[in-house]
């Protein structure tokens, strides 16, 4: 087969039309690499198979930075938004996330549209079954009706169909999602490389039609007044035209599931993979949450023109007949009619530990991955990567720097350095928590922080980059006003400290032209001034930990040389192969008594630089 003429050459080709696969394919194209988007399915290019929402809890930080970056997710987000709202608004400004339910049909059909109109981007129908390697090299691809297509670099992003196994009750079936062909195939073709691969799990809420639901009996969810854009470059207004609605379990609710728990695939023994610890399935709530006596539900639309909404935190493998009953035994939910069952798929996953930081395999020149397929859960993480492969394939081909952001400059610099250097047991999802400098690292400032870097990857047009200089400006104008007046206004900076005080109080009381200033830039100085000591302790903390970052650790360093590091710390350090000291820092059960041996190694053999 490798003999065979190839129907066409591409620089790049990019394997799954999921949200990675979507931002790997635009970014390539758009940087001048000629790309082929392959998928199964083009009519559900970017579908979303689970909750039709974007953003949430350190996601909408990610999408924002998706977005400074150039990527496409929040601006598609933002024309089909039918329910926004900032999370934890009450909260510190570190935590607080952007999250909107979008309208899932207008979003993958933006989406399509949107690639369709890429020049160098090419689309087309097909699934992979075996990759082309010639001395760990990638060459091309072969798909399952025998095309050969031959490239320079290849990015697979085969989310959930990567082996799947949907499981309902006690039945099977192999399948990427609930009706659609699973990519097996190239599962096996992948475990020929003798890759490390393992089994994740994830499921899916049943879906139900509105005229069946009482909602008397609920709580509504309202909408931000004020929504908050995830595009920066957005010019539309968003609208919010939808409800959401809050309603609870009952005790019959969760003893009718601990009655029928062993004909769930999850407890009956059907399924072997590790779900998501914080997104658990109903049975598991009410297994290890046996003395609550309720949990919510949060019921969300699938669109504007959409009459199903989905039962968001009522995930399930059990049998119909039994999430029927489930379903019926809570207030509201009486005469409830379902249109789509709940269920649970099993998918093959290659352990990220095998990854660069450029989602490039370690093993294999020029084969990167992209989303579930390397263990992480969630649209926006999985987009997030995408990006990251997409920008460091054409880098590399074009012989230029890796893209890779730090912990102290991106969420998305947080996630990834986590799936490559952490032990991954559960499918990944990103918190604020995960973050440690997450308040230099909030939503209202990836523009400005990511500008730098966005302007060398080359993502961003010119328009972006005028609205956000000139936000800098205005922004260091306004600080150097009121640090100006620092001392006549001790009063008012006082009052600013106080919890609810507002920056417009201080601009007042100073005298400075307010109508000068953007909303957001008043935004941006409030938080900075307010939260000056910790952001000043980060910065300083930042600076600290970059030191450990420049000791690049050499790629063919053999720890078991290194005296004295403890026998966990040599076997993890020879197996993640950590770029610098500073990720070695960061492998569990690598002690700061490793990091300092380390240290002292490093300084007495030559410093060779460290392929990213």
């Amino acid at each position: 087969m490798q003999n065979k003429t190839p129907l066409e050459n591409y620089d790049i080709i990019v394997v799954g039309g999921g949200h990675a696969g979507c931002e790997a394919a635009a970014s390539s194209a758009r940087l001048g690499c000629k790309t082929l988007l392959l998928t199964m399915y083009i009519d559900l290019l970017a579908h979303m198979p689970c909750n039709p929402s974007v953003g949430g809890t350190a996601r909408g930080q990610m999408v924002r930075e998706i977005d400074a970056l150039g990527g496409l997710m929040g601006k598609i987000a933002d024309r089909c938004a039918v329910h926004s709202r900032l999370l934890n608004h009450t909260k510190g400004p570190a935590v607080q996330s952007p999250r909107c339910q979008v309208d899932r049909f207008v979003y993958r059909n933006e989406m399509q549209r949107e690639l369709m109109r890429i020049d160098n981007l090419f689309l087309k129908q097909g699934e992979v079954s075996n990759l082309i390697l010639e001395d760990n090299k990638i060459k091309g691809i072969i798909t399952k009706d025998m095309r050969f297509y031959t490239a320079k670099a290849v990015i697979l992003t085969a989310g959930t169909f990567l082996g799947g196994e949907v499981h309902i009750g006690q039945n099977s079936q192999v399948s990427g999602r609930a009706g659609e062909t699973a990519s097996v195939e190239l599962s096996k073709s992948l475990q020929q490389l003798n890759l490390d691969i393992k089994r994740f799990k994830t499921g899916t809420p049943p879906r139900v039609t509105k005229r069946s639901l009482d909602f008397t009996k609920f709580e509504i969810q309202d909408a931000d007044e004020n929504p908050t854009k995830f595009s920066f470059t957005a010019q539309k207004t968003l609208v919010n035209s939808k409800h959401c609605w809050m309603a609870y379990t009952t005790e019959q609710t969760q003893q009718i599931v601990a009655d029928n728990i062993k004909s769930s695939s999850l407890y009956g023994g059907q399924i072997e993979g590790t779900g998501v610890r914080y997104c658990p399935s109903f049975e598991d709530k009410v297994v290890r949450f046996a003395d609550k006596t309720r949990h919510h539900i949060f019921i969300e639309p699938e669109g504007d023109r959409s009459e199903e909404l989905y039962l968001n935190g009522l995930s399930n493998s059990l049998p119909p007949e039994i999430q029927d009953k489930m379903l019926r035994s809570i207030p509201g939910f009486e005469n409830i009619e379902v249109t789509r069952y709940a269920y649970a798929i099993e998918y093959d996953y290659v352990l990220p530990y095998q990854l660069k930081r450029t989602m490039e395999l370690a093993k294999f020149n020029g084969l990167y991955l992209a989303g579930q397929i390397v263990g992480s859960s969630g649209y926006e993480e999985a987009a997030a990567q995408g990006l990251v492969a997409g920008v460091n394939a054409v880098h590399k081909l074009q012989n230029k720097k890796p893209f890779v952001l730090e912990r102290s400059e991106a969420y998305i610099g947080v996630l990834v350095d986590d799936l490559v250097t952490k032990d991954i047991q559960e499918p990944y999802r990103m918190f604020t928590s995960s973050a440690e400098y997450r308040i230099l690292l909030r939503h209202d400032n990836a523009d400005i922080r990511l500008y730098d870097t966005a302007c060398r990857v080359g993502l961003i047009d010119d328009n972006f980059k005028e609205k956000t200089k000139s936000k800098i400006k205005a922004i260091k104008d306004l600080t150097s006003q009121i640090e100006g007046r620092w001392i006549e206004g001790k009063e008012a900076v006082n009052l600013l400290n106080m919890p609810k005080a507002k920056l417009t109080d201080l601009i007042e009381k100073l005298s400075i032209e307010k109508a000068k200033y953007a909303d957001d830039v008043i935004k941006h100085v409030e938080i900075e001034l307010k939260y000056r000591t910790y952001i000043k302790r980060q910065l300083a903390q930042v600076e600290r930990n970059l030191k450990m970052e420049r000791v690049n650790l050499p790629d063919d360093l053999d720890y078991d040389k290194v005296d004295g590091l403890k026998n966990e710390a040599r076997e993890k350090l020879n197996k993640l192969r950590p770029a610098d000291l500073g990720q070695a820092s960061r492998i569990a059960g690598i002690s700061p008594a490793d990091i300092a041996i380390l240290t002292v190694y490093m300084r007495g053999i030559k410093k060779l630089p460290r392929k990213v």
